[in-house]
């Protein structure tokens, strides 16, 4: 079985324009999830699927630094961009990923990706039942499946790749998997300038390498403070592009 995975990532932000490409101790964002991803172990092939705005010149500009593909697509139209990687790659299995999530953790990326595959199912999330601080979730789809969605997605689920697939639960065989403990009270992702006042300080103190969840969320129960940063923030509904 071979996998594919895909890095959304564009420059366009309604909170954070630019976020992708800010530097996180001495690499970009979309850096640190490029080598997350690479360090899962469970990646035979690694796309960014950025948009044909002018923009993101400065995205396809960093794979080429970072020696990742590019490929470039629609802006909204997410599902087309990534059924465009699908269309130059060989690939059995997919794994989405995003390029706010600087602190993506490899092991969680191969321990999900092992489950998925032992399972042998059609999709697998760990956002079903949150037990993860958001910005570390973990998303594994049949190419077969994400080919066969292009044909039922419509608005916002072609926004989001995958929802489509997640909100018809007796149409596909799916795997919602949670890991213990709860940390889902922590927000991991980069979103807004509070979110990056935390992310900034958790990579100023564990360094540049990739760090386990367990222990940022260890570390961030002693600095409550810190933790507090960006609790006020609320995700955007699934509706919402």
């Amino acid at each position: 079985m071979s996998t594919l995975g895909i890095i959304q990532a564009r420059m366009g932000s309604t909170r954070l324009p630019g976020k992708v490409l800010r530097h996180l101790g001495g690499r970009t964002v979309l850096d640190r999830v490029v080598r997350a991803a690479r360090a899962s172990g469970v990646v035979d092939d690694l796309v960014v699927a950025t948009t044909i705005l002018p923009d993101d010149d400065a995205v396809e500009a960093e794979c080429a630094a970072i020696g990742v593909d590019c490929y470039r697509g629609p802006v909204d139209d997410v599902l087309t961009r990534f059924l465009g990687v699908l269309e130059t790659r060989t690939a059995d299995d997919v794994l989405r990923f995003t390029a706010d999530c600087p602190l993506l953790d490899p092991r969680l990326v191969a321990r999900a990706y092992r489950v998925f595959a032992a399972a042998d199912v059609d999709y697998l999330t760990t956002s079903i039942m949150r037990t993860l601080p958001r910005g570390l979730d973990v998303e594994v789809i049949r190419a077969a499946v994400l080919k066969e969605v292009d044909k039922l997605a419509y608005d916002h689920h072609r926004t989001h790749v995958t929802s489509y697939v997640y909100t018809h639960p007796a149409d596909f065989d799916l795997i919602g998997l949670t890991v213990q403990p709860d940390m889902s009270y922590l927000r991991l992702t980069l979103d807004t300038e509070d979110d990056w006042q935390l992310i900034e300080a958790i990579v100023d103190h564990f360094g540049d390498a990739p760090v386990a969840v367990r222990e940022i969320a260890d570390w961030l129960g002693g600095q409550p403070e810190l933790a507090e940063l960006n609790a006020h923030i609320m995700q955007k509904d699934l509706e919402q592009a």
